[in-house]
């Protein structure tokens, strides 16, 4: 797992090799996190490539940039090929020649011989830019699902591409704006799910895309194709209709089985990430019969204990009798952490888990280079409560449309201002067909996904922030005919998870560990599509196949645990008078929520919440980090942070 960055340009003013191998040195500087290992340069006077290196495999060897063996291909990638000792002799018998046993070098006589086709033989995470310096030709791609980041700028005469996005902005060419047509979406959701940015003019890879920059063109021209995608379910239902129950929870272990095997290839220490659910103790489970020694795991956990999964992944540790490792964290640890964290994810963090899979990964870095994780499962299997409920609430509401409409408004507003009904009552009624209409983005994306609604939003910013629900309306609609489940799974995996996996990504990477998602398999992923939805959500079990597929590695109480989904006692904490410089911190002159959110409603947004009418925790933590991302790269402010404690002098 490494870091790459560089650039190509058509200027015929290019700074000379010198000065560009400088810039390029200073790019890689600001991602030295993601590969403390090695570094290396390829420089033509066109191209610049650049690699930093956590070495995991072939340590003593796969320098990178790395060439093939006429020294015209030269490739910095960042990633695993789990299945690249299966592609060499295929590879060899062609002719091409190996210097090393990476998978590096699998990458680039892969595409010697099939071009942007090879991508189809991967089975990995990967993210890598490719020179051919006789073609004058940039070739850039990343994975199917998304577990590697790929960042890029382009203007026509400078492509810029790295592994996270400080790096583009070492270069003297690419400043810092905000892009203001992202505010409604991360308001809402927490994170932005196409192609831009919160930095205009700076884009994202899509997975399971291919990029092509022919500089040989009188105008060159970026060209994006898509290689690979989600299958639809049910392409072939006569062969899933004759499937037995039995069949699919036999298959579903099978290839857990072997993904998780395929995950094991490392030449330095190896690790799991344990939460004490059913995802990570099973794959921990199935490492512990797989690996010649002593399995090693990791958790995390707060001081507040009621809302810690520490008891849960020691019970399943001592089960499995793991090497375990734990770290708790409280109030000053989290804020403490959150401004460096906020740099290292180069945007507003999504969701405050992931400042404790920061603490996580720095305590395992201590022990391993590597760590399996669960993350995938719940997007494949139907493992989130709103999947069932947003189902549940579909099928009663298509019935409770046969009231009066007049009549459904009034119970409606009874339900949101009635002092007759407890307001825990109110609030649980609230999340059902009766308390909201019937579009999706209410019924669906407000009441499970959404900070900000469109509504609040037109009430709290001083100018439109751009579409808010558009991005996951537009995967939802893609699958007309697919079911409800099925359209729910196919929208969160092409948004939501690709967001967790970055998370996972660029906090594990902060500590210099690589980070590896066996649920994520391509060929598991199109296995898991095909599973019917009965055998997702089985009655009230959600991820009844997976259940039934690892009954006998973990114990029934593991397996049948209900789901916690990490919870962080952030309410609590931003109720606590330390965290009263935090709220103030939003009111501050010059900062972005000053500029971009009315000062009336703010101010009554945090009084309310202070005063427990409402829990605005959700949408606090959304302007906080959009405060600290403001300061961190474009108001020159960062050093507020830096000195930032937390204190008790009233908000």
């Amino acid at each position: 797992m490494c870091g790459i960055a560089g650039f190509v340009t058509t200027a015929a003013d290019n700074p000379s090799p010198e000065l560009s191998r400088d810039l390029l040195r200073r790019m890689l500087d600001r991602i030295r996190h993601r590969g403390p290992d090695d570094s290396g340069i390829y420089a033509d006077g066109r191209a610049f490539l650049g690699h930093r290196r956590l070495s995991i495999v072939d340590v003593s060897g796969g320098h990178q940039p790395m060439s093939n063996e006429s020294r015209s291909v030269w490739l910095t990638y960042n990633g695993e090929i789990f299945n690249h000792a299966e592609i060499r002799p295929e590879l060899e018998r062609a002719g091409h020649r190996y210097s090393n046993r990476s998978d590096t070098e699998t990458v680039i006589h892969a595409y010697e011989e099939y071009g942007a086709a090879s991508l189809a033989r991967f089975r990995g995470m990967f993210a890598y830019a490719m020179w051919d310096s006789d073609q004058k030709t940039l070739f850039c791609a990343r994975d199917r699902l998304g577990i590697k980041p790929f960042y890029y700028y382009w203007d026509g005469r400078l492509f810029a591409f790295a592994s996270e996005i400080k790096a583009l902005l070492a270069h003297p060419s690419i400043a810092p704006q905000f892009d203001e047509s992202v505010a409604g979406e991360y308001l809402g959701f927490g994170y932005i799910s196409d192609e831009r940015t919160f930095f205009r003019g700076i884009r994202k890879l899509m997975p399971g895309h291919y990029l092509r920059l022919d500089l040989r063109e009188a105008r060159p021209q970026i060209r994006i194709e898509q290689y690979w995608e989600v299958p639809e379910p049910g392409e072939n239902p006569q062969k899933i209709a004759c499937r037995s129950n039995q069949d699919w929870i036999r298959e579903t272990r099978r290839r857990l089985e072997e993904t998780v095997r395929m995950r094991l290839m490392s030449d330095v220490p190896l690790g799991m990430f344990l939460s004490g659910g059913i995802d990570s103790s099973a794959i921990a489970a199935l490492i512990k019969r797989m690996a010649g020694g002593p399995v090693k795991t990791f958790s995390v956990g707060y001081r507040e204990t009621r809302f810690s999964e520490l008891s849960d992944a020691s019970q399943t540790a001592r089960t499995l009798r793991t090497d375990h490792h734990q770290v708790v964290i409280g109030m000053e640890d989290f804020f403490d952490s959150l401004p460096k964290l906020v740099w290292h994810e180069d945007e507003p963090i999504t969701w405050p888990s992931s400042v404790s899979l920061f603490h996580v990964s720095r305590l395992a870095a201590s022990e391993v280079k590597v760590v399996l994780t669960g993350e995938g499962s719940d997007e494949l299997f139907g493992g989130y409560e709103r999947y069932r409920w947003n189902i549940v609430n579909g099928r009663y509401g298509r019935m409770y449309r046969a009231v009066p409409a007049a009549l459904r408004s009034r119970i409606r507003e009874l339900i949101e201002t009635s002092d007759l009904l407890p307001a825990a009552l109110r609030r649980q009624l609230g999340h059902t067909f009766l308390g909201r209409d019937p579009r999706l983005e209410s019924l669906f994306l407000d009441n499970f996904y959404c900070a900000f609604s469109e509504a609040e939003q037109a009430r709290l910013l001083r100018r439109p922030g751009g579409p808010v629900y558009g991005n996951y309306m537009a995967r939802w609609n893609a699958r007309p005919h697919a079911s409800p489940l099925a359209r729910m799974l196919y929208a969160d995996q092409k948004t939501y998870l690709v967001e967790l996996l970055m998370k996972q990504d660029q906090m594990s990477m902060a500590c210099s560990i690589e980070s590896r998602v066996p649920f994520l398999d391509h060929h598991f992923v199109e296995f898991a599509m095909a599973v019917p939805d009965r055998l997702k959500i089985h009655g009230a079990t959600q991820k009844w196949v997976l259940k039934r597929a690892v009954v006998d590695l973990l114990p029934q109480e593991v397996i049948h645990r209900k789901k916690m989904g990490f919870p962080t006692p952030l309410r609590e904490w931003l109720m606590d008078p330390r965290a009263d410089t935090l709220l103030q911190a939003l009111r501050a002159p010059g900062g972005l929520v000053a500029e971009f959110v009315s000062a009336p409603a703010l101010d009554d947004l945090i009084g309310r919440h202070r005063a427990g009418l409402i829990d605005a925790t959700d949408r606090l933590w959304r302007l906080l980090n959009l405060e600290i991302w403001g300061d961190m790269f474009l108001t020159g402010r960062a050093e507020r942070w830096a000195r930032h404690e937390l204190s008790s002098r009233p908000a």
